[in-house]
């Protein structure tokens, strides 16, 4: 799988962060922002909550960049996870405000509702995160209506490596909902929680 940050690259954010330097902030930023809101807004979807989860996303990072371990993983999936576990955090508390208002939706209705927005956002980081020519398959096929053999023809492959990448992208996204949601749990040596 093509990596979108070379460690190296995320260590050597790492340190600048831990430094203070203010022009890595705002690399890390152009880098993952876009990422960032777009997983916050597919869970909340909400622009000005998805734009508030992506300042105290950024702002955890600045104030606590070594609780980033390159060990567990590229810099890359720890911010999608911090993100993906500060909009369900924020999801959680808008629904319980909502239902202390009220009183209408239950608790299984909410952990519901939280389980197929982390689906969703899962998803959605898995397509942004998967190869390109995979990508481009499914792009084709799902998105485009094409059959495999359509899909073939416009990426000027085989057919049959059509299907392969339709098959291993498919693997890929079925992932998504196979992770259990556990709220609190958080990678070790990822520090505190957001």
């Amino acid at each position: 799988m093509v990596k979108d940050t070379p460690p190296r690259w995320d260590r050597r954010m790492q340190q600048r962060l831990a430094r203070g330097e203010a022009a890595a902030l705002g690399e890390l930023y152009d880098r993952f922002a876009s990422l960032v809101h777009s997983l916050a807004h597919r869970v909340l979807d909400d622009d000005a909550a998805a734009d508030q989860v992506t300042r105290e996303v950024f702002g955890y990072v600045w104030e606590n960049p070594d609780a980033y371990d390159p060990k567990q993983g590229n810099m890359r999936s720890w911010v999608a996870r911090l993100t993906h576990r500060q909009a369900v955090h924020r999801l959680r508390e808008q629904e319980a405000a909502v239902q202390a208002e009220s009183g209408g939706s239950t608790t299984e209705d909410l952990e519901q509702k939280i389980r197929r927005a982390s689906v969703a956002a899962r998803a959605d980081y898995i397509v942004t995160s998967m190869p390109a020519p995979l990508r481009a398959a499914l792009e084709l096929a799902y998105v485009q209506r094409r059959d495999y053999r359509q899909t073939a023809a416009d990426l000027g492959v085989t057919e049959d490596e059509a299907r392969r990448r339709l098959r291993l992208g498919l693997q890929l996204l079925s992932t998504a909902n196979t992770r259990p949601l556990v709220e609190g749990s958080s990678p070790p040596g990822y520090g505190r929680s957001l």
